[in-house]
């Protein structure tokens, strides 16, 4: 079996692919041993380039901007989450902070660990 190297986002997103093509594959059999080899590649490359835990210096807006951007959530449906989307628009520009309510709507319904929007963050001061 030819496991292909994940160099960039062109190579992450095919894995990303076959991952989805593969998934269910029965364990033991070569679709399930193709698929369980691109699950290890794909988590050490996400890893590597998006380092998110204890460590990392990502608040809760960076990684609510990851989840649209990468994650393939729109800014529509954060602004269905969170009520508004002057609401959503705020909370994005950091001019207003998230609230308990909006973070569990957040994790439950986008499967961000609550953890991540927890986090303190500066919000910017009206001039």
């Amino acid at each position: 079996m030819q496991v292909p190297v994940i160099r960039g986002e062109e190579d992450h997103r095919r894995a990303i692919a076959e991952i989805g093509a593969l998934w269910g594959a029965a364990e033991n059999s070569e679709e399930g041993d193709r698929l369980d080899a691109l699950l290890a590649l794909v988590d050490s490359y996400e890893t590597k380039r998006w380092p998110i835990g204890k460590e990392t210096s990502l608040d809760p807006i960076d990684i609510l901007r990851f989840a649209i951007d990468e994650l393939g959530h729109s800014r529509a449906e954060l602004a269905t989450l969170l009520g508004s989307r002057s609401r959503a628009s705020e909370i994005l520009s950091r001019r207003r902070a998230l609230t308990v309510p909006m973070i569990h709507a957040l994790s439950a319904n986008w499967k961000i660990p609550a953890e991540l929007l927890v986090r303190p963050y500066a919000l910017v001061r009206p001039a």
